[in-house]
């Protein structure tokens, strides 16, 4: 008589190297050390006009102005409306 073949054991190894797989990954995740905040001493670089979020100013005064041309209104880019009395 010939031995019969165990079907479950490619999922018995899948399984096993499933939970090495997280494992793993949990391990790699527990050495995040927490952020530390930003010393008063270190809020000079900070404030460098290249960390400004909108960028450069005059590059800014350009885009308005091409924004402006193309619309053919001034306006609309604050708070408020376009001038067309939708608000």
């Amino acid at each position: 008589m010939r031995p019969r073949l165990n079907r479950s054991a490619p999922a018995a190894i899948l399984a096993i190297v499933a939970v090495a797989a997280v494992c793993a990954t949990s391990a790699g995740c527990s050495a995040i050390t927490p952020i530390k905040p930003v010393q008063a001493w270190e809020k000079g670089a900070l404030a460098k006009p290249e960390m400004l979020i909108e960028g450069d100013l005059l590059e800014t005064r350009y885009s308005d102005h091409i924004y402006t041309s193309k619309e053919a209104a001034s306006g609309g880019s604050g708070v408020g409306g376009g001038g067309c009395g939708c608000n």
